[in-house]
């Protein structure tokens, strides 16, 4: 009889888990396809480098954290990312307050190690595998090209869509500003 209640418990959980797991990609997409807000707790996961190491977003938490969704058939992505190394990771690479990746979407290490070669970029690029991250944040339909800004309590700052020069000038002058607190 405790096997089959321990059973039940552990079926129970996982059905009462699957929803909440599912809640996050069920969200309805904004205009632009984002399924999070300003204001909210980004989402935790667990993301590969194209080095090799591994890093949560959790355990960033007290610094401020960019997050650049890419892809190298993106030429939105292609014109954005050389400002991004110039405007925003050469000027902040060097403050341990700060902390900035590029998130490929659903492309092997191999190309996204040329992605970066291509693109010139220094910042450290991540693997997202069926685009597992990226569906985290926006429709797992929608495009790339996609910036989130996460202040240092974990809640999102700011988020961008494609690449808009003024909305470009004012993530920039965000981050100086989240950095100077």
């Amino acid at each position: 009889m405790k096997r089959i209640w321990a059973c039940m418990a552990i079926i129970g959980g996982l059905l009462f888990a699957a929803p909440a797991l599912q809640a996050q990609e069920a969200a309805t997409p904004d205009a632009v396809g984002y399924i999070v807000k300003v204001g909210q707790t980004a989402p935790d996961f667990e993301m590969t480098l194209a080095d090799g190491s591994s890093v949560k977003l959790k355990d960033l938490r007290g610094k401020v954290v960019m997050l650049q969704f890419t892809a190298s058939w993106c030429g939105v992505c292609r014109k954005e990312m050389p400002f991004i190394e110039s405007d925003i990771w050469q000027k902040h690479k060097d403050n341990a307050g700060f902390a900035l990746f590029g998130i490929d979407r659903d492309e092997p290490l191999a190309k996204v190690q040329a992605f970066a070669r291509q693109t010139k970029i220094t910042y450290p690029l991540a693997l997202d595998p069926g685009a597992d991250i990226f569906a985290l944040f926006a429709d797992r339909k929608a495009g790339v090209t996609r910036n989130v800004l996460i202040g240092r309590d974990g809640k999102i700052v700011l988020m961008t869509r494609l690449y808009n020069e003024e909305e470009f000038a004012s993530l920039c002058r965000k981050i100086d500003e989240l950095l100077a607190e």
